[in-house]
């Protein structure tokens, strides 16, 4: 799940002052920033009130079931046409993807009202850690289901460096080295050595991205 954080305060209100915006609408996300709490109907409620006490008027909100789903958010921006005209500007409690494809659904100034950080699991309820960076040429398969690149800190494809000891992480020093918990596992699971892998083929990981399924291929 893409893992963000509420954006500052006052970047929000610079951008509504930015085009004189009085009267907002505000989106949230049922996926990932509801996972989050960062853009659920909670989260979207509370903005409501903020603004409200700020002098903005709130001329509706909603939280899409996935804002980041152009068919579905177009429709979902169509539900409430009439709040949506009424505003001046419109707050979307999404990841960047979500901002976007808002943008892309309204003819109306759409601004983030949240950070995107990382492509990220879910530890515990509250606790995330990223895991993945998109690159588009994985590498999961040889090195037992952890990634290298995301979760050691120096990004190495290969190790240990020189810098572990005992096992443990030289920059994050309360964290077992990411390759000597790769080394283990294959162990764990009886399987070969991932030996040394090959430079990762950058070129896949080009912005932007894009799939088309019902095209040919099928690549990024």
């Amino acid at each position: 799940m893409i893992i963000t954080k509420p954006r500052e305060w006052a970047r929000i209100q610079e951008n509504l002052a930015g085009i004189g915006a009085r009267r907002v609408f505000l989106i949230g996300c049922g996926q990932c920033a509801t996972v989050a709490h960062t853009g659920g109907e909670k989260e979207v409620a509370e903005m409501a009130v903020r603004l409200e006490t700020e002098g903005v008027e709130v001329t509706g909100w909603t939280v899409a079931e996935v804002t980041c789903h152009l068919n579905g958010t177009k429709l979902e921006c169509r539900k409430h046409q009439e709040a949506i005209d009424a505003a001046d500007a419109v707050v979307v409690l999404a990841c960047g993807a979500g901002v976007q494809t808002v943008a892309d659904s309204i003819p109306k100034p759409v601004f983030p009202g949240l950070e995107s950080l990382f492509l990220g699991t879910v530890i515990r309820n509250g606790i995330f850690e990223e895991r993945c960076q998109t690159c588009g040429d994985c590498v999961l398969d040889k090195t037992a289901g952890i990634c290298p690149v995301t979760t050691c800190p120096k990004g190495l494809l290969n190790g240990p460096c020189g810098g572990m000891w005992n096992g443990m992480c030289e920059v994050l020093t309360d964290r077992e080295c990411t390759h000597v918990r790769i080394r283990r596992r294959l162990d764990e699971q009886n399987r070969a050595g991932k030996g040394t892998l090959a430079p990762k083929d950058f070129s896949t990981a080009l912005k932007p991205g894009g799939v088309n399924i019902r095209g040919q291929g099928g690549g990024r």
